[in-house]
């Protein structure tokens, strides 16, 4: 495996001419409906770098939307999962087991929170895990009501699709949707009417009443809720928000399920986010960050809940593929051994650091509204100057700018309005704050 120089590299326009050319064959083949946030063609990508097939060098502050949180190319991950390959590559856990399936489900339960007695399912994405965790949930309480959160985001099948808030680009066309899903308000700090400082307590009480009155919580098999809600902005509850509502699942036998697939493994700069405020999910799902790249998921939980489904109830064809599963305990090796959880929190530091001083130094600084996000999971939500008005034009032109001087940035967030960065836990200090520095020279184009 020949390393990738860690440098930042435009030798061309970008896209360059080889990604026009492999762009053009792509929109004669691949459905319109894939998009890609920039059309520029991989060649190989590893530690906080893509090279592109012009031979340029883009810092990486997308990890794939929180996948390659270990790089895209780490040792351990290769060394694995190569070995694994040239054993055999398929059998179907459900026809001949093998033991990485098993050792993946060891680790879950010695990471996940909880000490409680834990076991797994493992599946391929983190909306077929999401899915799975609705239907042991449904079959352990022998309920049917489903509640969710405005902002969330929980996938692209039907009944996700039904789960998340946001209608374009998930929904839009592809209803009806599964039934029996609710949603409530989340606490979202920024944009709560009475300040940041309530909005734990006021939007905590605000869902538990309408669960209460409008479903009935004796009605509800499952609430499900990302911890740091990704797609919708990268949005923190505020302090005291989970608790309150994983208390109340407590309380009336609520199956409380913590959809950690985008800040799990790491990348916030603990093991599971959840951890922060020390919630103990029954159900946590995960999968992105899991198996460095290779695709992989799961549902972890308590022992007597994700044994609720019968045998034959849950499984795959392809659920817990042998070389994910060693892709994935290549990853967690490699976490363990790199101490990703501490190199989290130094991005964090850095990049807080750095865009603090952008809003106060910068003369359209105040286009940047909020500065939020735990470990290498941060944000900026951006808005009109001198109001909190959404301003998703300046997302998009903020991160064109970013792209043409060889840094892919991505944009997320209800309104279109959030610049988020996810960048490799294994990227360079000095990478990082030269991608800190191109963005600081984008406001000043935009």
């Amino acid at each position: 495996m020949t390393e990738i120089p860690q440098e930042r590299r435009v030798v061309t326009a970008i896209p360059g001419p080889k990604s026009v050319e492999l762009q053009a064959r792509r929109l004669e083949t691949v459905a319109a409906g894939v998009g890609s946030t920039l059309p520029v063609f991989t060649a190989r990508a590893g530690g906080g770098i893509i090279e592109d097939v012009d031979g340029n060098r883009l810092i990486d502050l997308g990890s794939g939307i929180a996948v390659t949180s270990v790089g895209a190319s780490a040792e351990a991950v290769v060394r694995r999962a190569s070995a694994q390959l040239a054993d055999f590559t398929h059998t179907c856990f459900m026809v001949t087991p093998y033991e990485g399936y098993v050792e993946v489900c060891e680790q879950l339960a010695e990471l996940t929170p909880g000490d409680h007695a834990k076991k797994s399912a493992l599946f391929n994405s983190g909306a077929e895990a999401v899915e799975n965790a609705v239907k042991i949930a449904r079959v352990h309480t022998k309920r049917t009501a489903v509640v969710v959160f405005d902002h969330g985001y929980h996938g692209r099948t039907n009944l996700t699709m039904a789960l998340t808030a946001k209608n374009m680009p998930y929904k839009q066309g592809f209803g009806p949707f599964a039934p029996e899903v609710y949603r409530v308000p989340v606490a979202y700090g920024y944009r709560w009417p009475t300040g940041a400082e309530n909005a734990g307590a006021e939007a905590s009480a605000q869902a538990i009443d309408q669960i209460n009155k409008q479903i009935g919580a004796e009605n509800v098999a499952a609430i499900i809720i990302e911890p740091v809600l990704g797609e919708g902005g990268f949005i923190e509850p505020a302090k005291g928000f989970l608790p309150a509502i994983a208390q109340f699942a407590k309380d009336n036998g609520i199956v409380f399920v913590a959809d950690e697939i985008q800040s799990g493994f790491c990348r916030t700069g603990q093991w599971f986010a959840c951890e922060d405020e020390g919630i103990v999910p029954d159900l946590i799902t995960t999968a992105k960050g899991i198996a460095g790249g290779l695709p992989l998921s799961a549902v972890t939980g308590r022992a007597e809940i994700m044994d609720s489904a019968h045998s034959g109830g849950l499984g795959g064809t392809y659920g817990g593929n042998p070389v994910a599963c060693a892709g994935a305990l290549g990853a967690i090796e490699t976490m363990r051994e790199l101490d990703l959880n501490g190199k989290a929190r130094r991005i964090e530091e850095v990049m807080k650091g750095r865009l603090a001083e952008m809003q106060s130094k910068l003369d359209n600084g105040d286009i940047i509204g909020d500065i939020r996000g735990r470990g290498a999971m941060i944000a900026i939500e951006l808005v009109k100057s001198g109001t909190k008005d959404p301003n998703p034009q300046a997302a998009a032109d903020l991160a064109k700018a970013c792209h043409a001087e060889g840094v892919l940035v991505l944009t997320c967030g209800t309104y279109g309005n959030v610049l988020r960065f996810l960048p490799p836990l294994v990227i360079g200090e000095d990478l990082l704050n030269e991608a800190l520095d191109v963005i600081e020279q984008a406001f000043g184009r935009i």
